[in-house]
C-alpha cells in the first residue's frame, strides 16, 4: 500500500490489522480472516485499491489451491517479494489480509474459492489465474459443479489481459477456460473423472480415447502445450524439467505443473521454479510426518470423493488408517459425499473410524465390507492400533484441530 492510497483505505487497512492481533492474542484465530472482513466493512474499495500496481496470480479449483499457490509463490519469489495469503483463508478478507500484510510486495500470489473468483478477479485484474479442476464439494455451500462452471467461464470470457493456466485433462475446466483470450493448457494426471462423463455444454457423452476425450459439440481436449509425464514436465519449447518432488502421489506431481506453466507466465525459468519446489515436504501440516507415543502418525488432508482418490493410492499399504471426519460450517453439512468415495479399497486394511461424524462414516464403511472401529476422538484413535506407522486421513476441520492437538516437531 502506497503514501497514494486514499486515507481511508489506510485507515480501515490499520484498523483490521488491530483487529488481526487481538484476534491472535485472544486466542481465536490467526486472524487472517477478521482482519479482512473489518477492512472491507470500512472501505469496500479496499481489496481493487490493494492489488493495484502489483502482478497478481490467482489459484483455484476443487483441490490443491493451498499446495499449488504455495508452490507458485516459492517460484515468484524468484523475482521479487511476494503477498501470499499462506494459511489458507482463500474467502475475499483473506485475500484481502495478504494483500495488508505485504503492502510493498509488486507480486501477489492469491488462492481463491472457486465461488469467488469472479468477484475477486474483477477487482485485481489478475496477470495470471491458475484453473486446477473442478468436481463436486459441499453441496450445501458450493452447489452444483455444473453452474460453478458456467460462471467461471463468464468471468475468464471478461479476463482480456489474463494468462490462464487450464488443465486440459480436466473436462470441467477446459469447458471454463476456452473462453479465455491467453489460454495455457497443461496436461495432468486425474484418477477423479466422475463428474466427466457429459459435456457441459451439450450434455452429450463425453468420448475418451487414451489421454484424448471429446464431445459431439465440438468441445475436445486441446494439445497442451506443457505436459506432465511421470517426474518430467515437459514445456512448450520442448524441454523437460525435472520435479524433485519431496510431496507423494501424482496430484502433487499435477500441481507442480501447473505452478511451474504459471510461475513462467510472469518471466520464472522452469528450471528456477523447479528447483524452489524441491525443498517443500509439507502443505501447512498435510504430509508431515509426528510422533505420538509409539506411533509415527503421517497426516493427510482429503475432504471430497476427488482428494480421496488420490489419496488412496498415497496410503503405506500396510499401515493402519485412522479416518477423521467432521461437518462443521467449513467442511460441509451434508454428508452424502461420502457414498462417492471408493473406500472399498481400503478392505483387508485396520481402519479406525473418528471424528465428530463418525457414526455417518461407520455406516458407509460397513456397506463398503471395510472392518472398522469406531472412536470418536481421533488421538485415542491412534493410541487404540499397534505401535509403528499410521496414515491419519482428515477432513477439513478436523485436520486444523488435529494440527493443534499433536507435536509440531517431526
Amino acid at each position: 500500500m502506497t503514501a497514494r492510497s486514499p486515507l481511508r483505505t489506510r485507515a480501515s487497512v490499520a484498523a483490521g490489522r488491530a483487529t488481526a492481533w487481538l484476534s491472535r492474542k485472544s486466542g481465536f484465530g490467526s486472524g487472517g480472516m477478521i482482519g479482512g472482513r473489518v477492512t472491507l466493512k470500512l472501505d469496500p474499495q479496499a481489496l481493487r485499491r490493494l492489488g493495484r500496481e502489483r502482478t497478481v496470480l490467482l489459484v483455484t479449483g476443487t483441490n490443491g489451491k493451498t499446495t499449488t499457490s504455495l508452490m507458485l509463490a516459492r517460484s515468484v519469489e524468484a523475482l521479487a517479494e511476494v503477498a501470499h495469503n499462506s494459511e489458507g483463508a482463500n474467502m475475499p478478507d483473506g485475500v484481502l489480509s495478504a494483500l495488508a500484510r505485504r503492502p510493498s510486495a509488486p507480486y501477489a500470489v492469491l488462492e481463491v474459492d472457486e465461488t469467488y473468483v469472479p468477484w475477486v478477479a474483477e477487482q485485481v485484474d489478475p496477470a495470471v489465474l491458475v484453473l486446477l479442476n473442478l468436481s463436486r464439494d459441499q453441496l450445501d455451500r458450493v452447489g452444483e459443479v455444473r453452474s460453478l462452471e458456467r460462471d467461471l467461464r463468464a468471468a475468464i470470457a471478461k479476463m482480456e489481459n489474463t494468462h490462464v493456466v487450464a488443465n486440459c485433462d480436466d473436462v470441467l475446466v477446459t469447458s471454463a477456460a476456452s473462453a479465455a483470450a491467453k489460454p495455457v493448457w497443461v496436461g495432468t494426471v486425474r484418477r477423479w473423472t466422475d463428474d466427466s462423463t457429459s459435456c457441459p455444454r451439450c450434455g452429450g457423452p463425453i468420448v475418451q480415447d487414451g489421454r484424448q476425450w471429446s464431445s459431439e459439440c465440438g468441445l475436445v481436449r486441446p494439445d497442451p502445450g506443457w505436459q506432465l509425464d511421470g517426474d518430467l514436465v515437459h514445456t512448450p519449447e520442448g524441454k523437460s524439467v525435472d520435479l524433485d518432488l519431496r510431496l507423494p502421489g501424482d496430484a502433487n506431481r499435477s500441481n507442480a505443473a501447473m505452478a511451474l506453466a504459471a510461475a513462467n507466465c510472469v518471466g520464472v525459468s522452469p528450471h528456477t521454479a523447479a528447483s524452489k519446489l524441491s525443498s517443500i515436504t509439507d502443505i501447512g501440516g498435510r504430509y508431515r510426518t509426528v510422533r505420538r507415543s509409539e506411533h509415527s502418525v503421517r497426516l493427510m488432508l482429503a475432504k471430497n470423493p476427488a482428494g480421496w482418490a488420490e489419496t488412496l493410492h498415497v496410503l503405506e499399504e500396510d499401515s493402519p488408517v485412522v479416518v477423521v471426519v467432521n461437518a462443521h460450517e467449513a467442511d460441509g453439512r451434508d454428508m452424502s459425499w461420502l457414498w462417492d468415495v471408493r473406500f472399498e479399497e481400503l478392505k483387508g486394511r485396520k481402519v479406525i473410524a473418528a471424528g465428530e461424524r463418525c457414526a455417518d462414516l461407520a455406516v458407509r464403511l460397513r456397506y463398503a465390507e471395510v472392518d472398522y472401529v469406531m472412536q470418536p476422538d481421533p488421538l485415542a484413535a491412534i493410541d487404540a492400533v499397534r505401535p509403528g506407522g499410521v496414515d491419519l486421513v482428515a477432513n477439513y476441520t478436523a485436520f486444523r484441530d488435529l494440527l493443534g492437538r499433536l507435536p509440531n516437531d517431526n
